[in-house]
């Protein structure tokens, strides 16, 4: 499969009830246009599922940070090998200006780079 990028823009807040069209869910995920997009490049702490106070608490960091990255204007997102995970989530990796957001996020020391597997947040 071709690798394609679009470029978009959006103002984004923390996700709610209700419909789900521009918002974040956590550091890795979001909705965009009502389509619910994983980060393909990087793991966050969870926020809703987390493991202990201190996950949740780096978890709502990283969330607030990926709203601030994404309202700094537009962005491509980029498909990959895959383009939905298990879950149906568009696996994408985000970008400006050639720069990762997701890097950026781990360069921050709020995602690490995806291994594979999530990691243990609490130990």
């Amino acid at each position: 499969m071709p690798v394609t990028a679009l470029l978009l823009a959006a103002t984004f807040s923390l996700c709610s009830t209700g419909p789900r069209i521009d918002c974040v869910v956590d550091g890795d995920t979001f909705w965009i246009g009502g389509e619910k997009v994983r980060i393909a490049d990087i793991n966050t702490p969870e926020t809703h599922h987390a493991q202990c106070r201190t996950e949740k608490e780096r978890g709502k960091i990283a969330t607030k940070r990926l709203v601030t990255l994404l309202n700094l204007g537009p962005f491509a997102m980029q498909s990959g090998k895959r383009d939905r995970d298990r879950y149906g989530r568009l696996l994408r990796t985000i970008t400006r200006g050639g720069i990762s957001l997701g890097e950026q996020l781990v360069e921050e020391g709020l995602a690490e780079r995806w291994k594979g597997s999530r990691r243990n947040w609490c130990v």
